[in-house]
């Protein structure tokens, strides 16, 4: 079964996708098997990360901003994909670290994620965009 999930974005951030995913799931009548995501954007990601206290996510934000700071950063000269604005390249080198794809084993219809975790698409572009994740749940035959 597939299905593509849209998400609207203002800037980097974290947009939580865990409940629309749930959701899916109940509506499809998933048992037991395997629900893959991959977001079909180069300047954005998946995680899975804690979901409880926000800091984490302003936290992995500024990180990734320490490692790959906008293309008109004096420490960024070396950049040559410059023609999408500063913040472009440095969203591509975000995405290259972090995964754009991942796999959760499903059980009961649930996601078997832990108790602080939820399912995350990670913007790295300033600009306002519609992203979009491909979701596919692959039924266990046994």
């Amino acid at each position: 079964m597939n299905h593509v999930f849209r998400i609207a974005t203002a800037g980097p951030a974290c947009h939580d996708l865990t409940r629309k995913a749930s959701e899916w799931l109940t509506a499809i009548d998933a048992g037991r098997g395997l629900l893959t995501l991959m977001v079909r954007h180069t300047s954005c990601s998946l995680l899975i990360q804690e979901n409880a206290d926000p800091d984490v996510q302003v936290d992995l934000l500024g990180w990734l901003d320490r490692i790959a700071p906008p293309a008109d950063d004096p420490s960024m000269t070396w950049i040559s994909h410059r023609s999408e604005g500063p913040d472009d390249m440095p969203a591509h080198l975000k995405a290259a670290i972090l995964p754009v794809s991942l796999q959760i084993p499903v059980s009961g219809g649930r996601m078997m994620l832990g108790i602080w975790q939820g399912i995350y698409l990670v913007e790295h572009r300033t600009a306002p965009h519609q992203r979009q994740v491909a979701a596919l749940f692959q039924s266990d035959p046994a």
